[in-house]
């Protein structure tokens, strides 16, 4: 299934897509596959974060799990190995979330090519402007793989026109300035960030940082997709199931007034 396709069965529903995020290899290499089968049915498409020492852009939630992840053994390596066995559970998209110092310290070329290979349909690259290094995004392209990019409410309309001619896949609004983590309300700012991608690109926008229930998945609905990350981390962390929070965010995608 193709990305376009994953957001067009969403649209076809009604809905914005529901696009679950785990830390690979968190609460455990078990756990995070027992989460992974646990999400699938309500995920349209999925993201796997690489953890990672200095995770910038990430809220307390996602940092502990990336910091559980890593004590535990858990490498670049190790993440393709999981990958592969996410991608013989589904054909849904799957995106790796992944700073940039991991693919530099691997070698770009062997990083995407070996990411392709076990399955990844694209990176989402968090601390990547992509018009410092137009070469290394064309190279992840050319390899197969999709890029997707980060914009923020502060982002001008000129910074989003030069962000998206690098965009393949989707693009992500980040819905607050600052670090990933669940909100009680998202900012109306969203609707405007939306609205003024959507102007300058045909591809599906997704909003992410800080969905954490019904309301505020409401909220972020205007979008193509939603990303809901820190909320179901906070889930894992405490033991609780993760089914019933997504049932409840996937019918707060429903009532979607699309921009």
């Amino acid at each position: 299934m193709t990305t376009g396709e994953a957001f067009q069965r969403a649209k076809a529903e009604g809905r914005a897509a529901l696009i679950p995020y785990l830390t690979a290899g968190f609460p455990s290499r078990e756990g995070f596959l027992e989460a992974v089968r646990e999400v699938l049915p309500y995920a349209d498409l999925l993201e796997i974060g690489l953890p990672y020492s200095d995770p910038l852009g990430d809220g307390p939630v996602i940092q502990r799990a990336s910091e559980v992840a890593l004590r535990k053994g858990m490498s670049v390596q190790g993440v393709l190995e999981l990958l592969k066995e996410v991608r013989a559970l589904t054909e849904k998209p799957l995106f790796l979330m992944t700073y940039l110092n991991p693919i530099l310290a691997w070698g770009p070329e062997r990083f995407f090519s070996a990411f392709k290979a076990a399955g990844a349909t694209g990176l989402i690259l968090p601390d990547l402007p992509p018009d410092e290094d137009p070469a290394l995004v064309r190279l992840a392209q050319e390899i197969g793989l999709e890029t997707v990019f980060l914009l923020a409410p502060t982002s001008t309309d000129q910074r989003i026109a030069t962000v998206v001619r690098y965009a393949t896949g989707f693009v992500y609004a980040v819905s607050v300035t600052g670090v990933t983590g669940a909100r009680e309300r998202l900012p109306e700012e969203v609707k405007d960030l939306v609205a003024r991608i959507k102007a300058q690109t045909p591809l599906p926008v997704a909003v992410g940082f800080g969905v954490s229930g019904r309301a505020t998945a409401h909220q972020a609905a205007v979008a193509d997709g939603v990303v809901v990350g820190s909320a179901l981390v906070r889930a894992l962390e405490e033991g609780r199931p993760l089914a019933p929070l997504l049932g409840e965010i996937r019918e707060g995608l429903k009532a979607r007034e699309a921009v």
